[in-house]
């Protein structure tokens, strides 16, 4: 490889399946409005079958942060599992398409088909998701190759993995490679549930193995079991370098060190909440690997969630660094 990466993510690698739809839908299908729920392959394929007009694209929580880093011009590589399977081959054709490198080729050996999420978008933006945990959930230490983390300088972990032991290994190999080569290592909390059941882990990886975190709340609060935010985000802050905690329409708070930045929020009815939280983490490292100020980062991170709840899907649709340039801090 020629040219190093600048940022390596490593996640579930999921075929976004969007498709507007209304509540007596929701109601008449058994789908809980507003949170994401694990369904089995007969259920996933019932539900993809029920979707009308469907758009399908390449998705997964740190992927997704990946392609809007990869749009800013950072060099970009996600690792995943897919099978060599349509959904699959989509996945990977349509990462490199938009300038993310996807370094592990569809396998044509693995019993599970590609993972995919069945995300229904009501009018209020609303987004409740179905997701068959799939070939992706199976990523394991052997997909993930040293030569990729050649002077690497971010690894973006995602917590969602840590719901199997292979996952967990990936993770901890990644890790390894990226210190190794002198990079910095961090890691999104994925959600509050996700914490719940890996709290003891998070709370190791954050206060040994990492340099960043990034969560919302609802994850700091779960992860250090109070209902008192400043005392999470103190906890998390004594032992990990950089910690970012987003907070819905209220400012961004970010802390490193004795140093703190608060980013406020324009409020604004979402069109459409997929991926908000994973394009202000697009944002936030790419100030992050450019050398910005805490504060410059969080804006970054700010502006880039704007503009991906202004319209339909989880990806940036217009030139989000030409909204950093107009806003001066580029």
């Amino acid at each position: 490889m020629t040219h190093p990466f600048q940022v390596v993510g490593i996640g579930n690698a999921i075929v976004d399946v969007l498709a507007q739809t209304d509540d007596s839908f929701l109601d008449h299908m058994g789908i809980e409005k507003g949170i994401m729920q694990l369904v089995e392959r007969s259920r996933a394929e019932m539900l993809y079958a029920a979707m009308s007009d469907r758009v399908q694209a390449p998705g997964g929580s740190v992927a997704n942060t990946l392609a809007g880093l990869g749009e800013l011009g950072l060099r970009c590589a996600f690792i995943g599992r897919v099978k060599d399977d349509a959904l699959g081959r989509f996945y990977a054709q349509g990462m490199e398409a938009e300038g993310t490198a996807f370094p592990n080729p569809p396998q044509a050996d693995v019993e599970a088909p590609t993972s995919r999420s069945m995300i229904f978008v009501t009018p209020d933006g609303e987004r409740s998701m179905n997701t068959y945990l799939g070939a992706g959930a199976d990523l394991g230490p052997e997909d993930v190759a040293e030569d990729v983390f050649d002077k690497v300088g971010l690894l973006f972990l995602e917590g969602y993995l840590f719901d199997k032991v292979p996952g967990k290994a990936a993770f901890e190999a990644a890790a390894r490679f990226a210190r190794t080569a002198g990079g910095q290592a961090g890691i999104t909390l994925s959600d509050p549930f996700c914490v719940d059941r890996h709290r003891a882990d998070f709370q190791r990886l954050v206060a040994d193995e990492l340099t960043f975190v990034i969560g919302n709340e609802h994850e700091y609060k779960a992860l250090y079991q109070t209902e008192d935010l400043d005392t999470a985000l103190a906890q998390a802050s004594a032992v990990c370098e950089l910690v970012v905690c987003t907070r819905s329409g209220d400012p961004v708070v970010a802390l490193r060190g004795t140093e703190r930045a608060e980013v406020s929020v324009n409020r604004v009815v979402p069109v459409d909440a997929t991926g908000a939280g994973d394009q202000f983490a697009a944002g936030f490292l790419y100030g992050l690997a450019t050398g910005q100020t805490l504060e410059t980062c969080g804006r970054m991170g700010v502006i880039a969630a704007a503009e991906v709840i202004s319209h339909f899907g989880a990806r940036p649709k217009t030139d989000v660094r030409a909204r950093f340039v107009s806003e001066g801090l580029l």
